[in-house]
């Protein structure tokens, strides 16, 4: 069977634009309000959504746009909410919920970096139980979208392998190289798997997927109706536009000297967008050795800012909005006017370079080891999700003493808060937004447990040391 083109002209559809501008308006409205939990927890809502109960994208499409999303840089969820939109709205459609999607989280991280900005040097002990149990019921929700999405892109022992060295990578290492080398490494080897051992007919009933028991959908994937077409000549000018932009911002900052530092903050965080591979969980260390490393933002104001965006809807990717605008505060500047940069600066490159890799991707996407490639991928991502539980685990816990962050473990009431939020949506169904809410009125009813458990280990430390210093001098 001939696959069809997936994108070939530039435009609408013969149906009105404003008819589906008004269709893109009503399902997409509410996303940017409504979707908690970070980009694994938007993945699965997404899927849901557009694949199950609006049918606007088929389960072979959702995943190509799904490793798609994923082997390029940028924030994950929100280029797969563009691209959905993309295929059945058209450009106009696709940037309209980009902005529905992106900008109520965004403002949200404005209003914080204005009261952030404005508050002492420390906060009300029951606003750090607040933080530390929104901290660990977003653990709860990541942890089970990483079991809910492993459980869709493992289709064999080999990917199930791919997933868990990709996991146990990820909490090795952190390079910026690291996590692209490893997806590609995945495609790589599900495509040489594939190809050394496709008429294996054991190996072919093994690797049915747990998802898509359809062999038929991973060899032909139908193509979205009235989806927006695009060539990928005009892809891959659009790649080099944006590629040329990168080098010229990066060839000022190199070697310009005295550079304003709006324009330092602006080319920090268009840099950081085009090498963040792996979405919102990549983002937080990078996004804290570009903007508190250079002294803009404090170690304190940074782990707020977490606690909160964990709690926000839409992107990750909104946390440089909130720490945009406190640099230029710290320094002066109008607050919104850092703001906005940073949320043009790290947003643009993701954006770009994705809706230019629809086009070429329409070129490829028929090849049989395009398929193989993408099962690789595929894995390798969702193994990356592994890395962001433990890493928002080990900063989660805050006090007045800590507030730098640390290990949720430290107190049983956080691994509590964390199961709870886990179990709430695994078995009851609680939806993601509900977990958070109740994950932070847990933080606050824990304060007095917490305090007492707090000063009952200082008091502990206290008789030690006491003790030692009894016996040194016997």
């Amino acid at each position: 069977m001939t696959h069809e083109p997936f994108m070939e002209q530039s435009g609408w559809s013969s149906r009105s634009a404003g008819l589906r501008a008004w269709q893109t308006l009503r399902v997409n409205w509410y996303l940017g309000f409504t979707y908690f939990g970070g980009p694994a927890v938007n993945f699965k809502m997404f899927h849901k959504k557009f694949a199950e109960d609006l049918n606007w994208i088929d389960d072979q499409t959702y995943r190509e746009l799904f490793s798609i999303c994923q082997a390029l840089s940028g924030p994950a969820s929100t280029k797969m909410l563009y691209c959905i939109n993309l295929l059945h709205s058209g450009t106009l459609g696709a940037v309209l919920a980009f902005a529905l999607w992106c900008l109520p989280g965004a403002i949200g991280m404005f209003i914080l970096a204005i009261c952030v900005s404005s508050i002492g040097d420390a906060l009300p002990s029951p606003v750090y139980a607040l933080l530390s149990g929104l901290n660990a019921a977003t653990v709860g929700i990541i942890a089970l979208a990483a079991v809910d999405l492993s459980e869709k892109a493992i289709s064999d022992k080999l990917t199930r392998i791919i997933v868990f060295l990709c996991a146990s990578a990820g909490l090795l290492y952190n390079a910026l190289w690291f996590f692209p080398a490893l997806l590609v490494a995945g495609g790589m080897l599900t495509a040489g798997f594939d190809r050394l051992w496709k008429d294996d007919a054991e190996t072919c009933d093994e690797r049915e997927p747990l998802l898509y028991p359809d062999t038929d959908s991973q060899i032909h994937a139908p193509v979205p109706k009235q989806g927006f077409r695009f060539s990928w000549r005009k892809g891959a000018a659009t790649i080099t536009l944006f590629l040329a932009s990168f080098l010229l911002v990066m060839a000022i900052r190199g070697f310009v000297p005295g550079l304003p530092l709006l324009y330092r903050l602006f080319s920090n965080l268009y840099l950081a967008g085009t090498i963040i591979f792996g979405g919102g969980p990549v983002v937080i260390p990078l996004l804290r050795e570009y903007i508190v490393a250079e002294g803009w933002v404090s170690p304190r104001d940074f782990l707020i800012g977490l606690a909160i965006i964990q709690a926000f809807p839409g992107p990750n990717f909104n946390f440089a909005v909130f720490l945009g605008g406190l640099t230029a505060g710290n320094h002066g500047i109008p607050i919104a006017v850092g703001s906005f940069l940073a949320f043009v600066g790290i947003f643009t490159p993701g954006m770009v370079l994705v809706h230019g890799t629809m086009g070429v991707w329409s070129a490829i996407r028929g090849k049989a080891w395009v398929q193989s490639v993408i099962r690789g991928i595929n894995a390798g991502a969702v193994g990356f999700i592994y890395p962001a539980v433990y890493r928002i685990w080990q900063v989660g816990y805050m006090d007045r003493d800590f507030q730098s962050g640390r290990s949720l473990g430290e107190d049983p009431w956080w691994v509590i808060v964390a199961a709870t939020a886990y179990v709430g949506g695994r078995y009851f169904d609680v939806p993601a937004a509900l977990a958070i809410i109740l994950g932070g009125l847990m933080g606050l009813f824990s304060f007095p447990h917490v305090t007492k458990t707090l000063l009952a280990q200082h008091f502990k430390s206290c008789h030690l040391h006491q003790e030692a210093f009894l016996n040194e001098h016997q």
